[in-house]
């Protein structure tokens, strides 16, 4: 297959990319940079790598045995795995899409400061929600290229304005080194790249753009490396950008305006927009991914559940069965309390805790169940795939240890 004919196939890949970058991820590698400078530029490409690993593997499982990998679960293992998995979404959800509005709503305010944050938030939640009600897949997937694209040319514009030497970068990306803060705060920046339970509707995005069986394996592959290869590169660019300006803030969502408004200096106002516009970008379309792949999920376990078939023997798009379309108003309405309620510390707690669990439970699920020839074949594990799910489990169990100690 030409390079041409690889480029013009992706598209889950490019979605998963879109999604996973939120503002987590921005200020996660903003705080990186402002603490650190370029030291960790190693850390973020690691971390890329690190979810390739486990988002190939999830696609690889259902080209090879044609079902989804939450069916899998639901068949191959104890009922826990998949209940346990359900909850944590339920938590998950209703924790994850009250800081979505609250990241969208800053974003927004901070253009039009006529309306307040929360309904800012609001706004875009209802907008979301009506791209996904409407919309068919391709028009996600030309929507999610077009919001990658503005992401990549406002910060990458950025970065270059405020790079420093070469050589301290190619340092920073190609010689690991741990600053004066210690491994956990490297390991942070090593899982904060590129999502977390949103990886799984991977899956279900190959699945609408048609790709089944063992022959997309390569295209599979050059989709999934073509996304991380951009995350990483993004996170790259957020971390100069963090480094070469030094923000006073270095924490929370307010770090992006912090960043935004030390360009000033540097690059006039001009800067400071187009890296706002940027930021913008990345959290609004990450809002449009989560509220389009994760009602997958559940629409998914219920459906399997009730009527016992796979999804990828099924006829049309699930994306119009109503249960899709209610757990889509769960998301993007329920959460909305939160925007103005204080979240009680139960919650906090439990959501914590259910969610540390999740990354090195998938990498090592992943591990045990891609490993069995009788089940994938061919496809099975390689000693490759191998040591990246084993370097998930490790990096993931130790963040597991930490976000539990934090509770605590």
């Amino acid at each position: 297959m030409s390079g041409f004919n690889i480029l013009k196939k992706t598209g889950p890949g490019i979605i998963v990319a879109a999604t996973g970058l939120g503002a987590g991820d921005i200020v996660a590698a903003s705080a990186a940079g402002a603490q650190a400078g370029t030291v960790l530029l190693w850390a973020v490409v690691f971390g890329g790598l690190l979810k390739y690993g486990l988002t190939e593997g999830i696609g690889r499982w259902q080209l090879a045995t044609g079902t989804t990998l939450l069916e899998g679960w639901i068949e191959k293992l104890p009922k826990f795995f998949s209940w346990y998995f359900m909850v944590y979404m339920f938590l998950w959800t209703f924790m994850v899409a009250a800081a979505m509005m609250a990241a969208c709503g800053l974003a927004a305010y901070a253009f039009f400061p006529a309306l307040s944050v929360t309904q800012w938030g609001i706004i875009h939640a209802l907008l979301a929600l009506v791209i996904v009600w409407f919309g068919a897949y391709k028009a996600l997937e030309t929507a999610m290229k077009f919001f990658i694209g503005l992401m990549f040319l406002t910060v990458l514009y950025c970065a270059i304005r405020v790079m420093p030497d070469l050589r301290i970068i190619a340092s920073g990306m190609f010689i690991p080194r741990v600053p004066e803060f210690g491994m956990a705060y490297v390991l942070s920046v090593i899982g904060g790249v590129g999502g977390s339970i949103t990886i799984m509707s991977y899956g279900y995005w190959m699945r609408e753009a048609g790709w089944k069986g063992k022959e997309m394996m390569s295209t599979m592959r050059w989709d999934l490396g073509i996304a991380y290869g951009l995350t990483a590169l993004f996170g790259v660019a957020i971390i100069i950008v963090s480094a070469g300006v030094q923000p006073e803030v270095v924490s929370g969502n307010n770090m992006a305006l912090a960043v935004a408004d030390q360009l000033v200096p540097v690059m006039g106002e001009t800067g400071k927009w187009v890296f706002l516009f940027g930021f913008w970008g990345a959290v609004f379309s990450s809002m449009i991914g989560v509220w389009h792949g994760v009602p997958f999920l559940f629409a998914n376990f219920f459906i399997h559940y009730r009527k016992h078939t796979h999804l990828i023997e099924t006829r049309g798009s699930i994306s119009k069965s109503w249960a899709y379309r209610g757990y889509l108003v769960y998301l993007a309405i329920l959460p909305m309390t939160l925007l103005r309620l204080e979240r009680p510390v139960w919650i906090v707690i439990i959501y914590t805790i259910t969610g540390a669990f999740f990354m090195p439970l998938l990498a090592a699920l992943l591990l045990y169940m891609n490993n069995s020839r009788l089940w994938l074949e061919s496809a099975a594990n390689t000693w490759v795939s191998k040591s990246l799910l084993i370097a998930c489990m490790l990096v993931f169990g130790y963040l597991l240890v930490v976000q539990v100690q934090a509770q605590f």
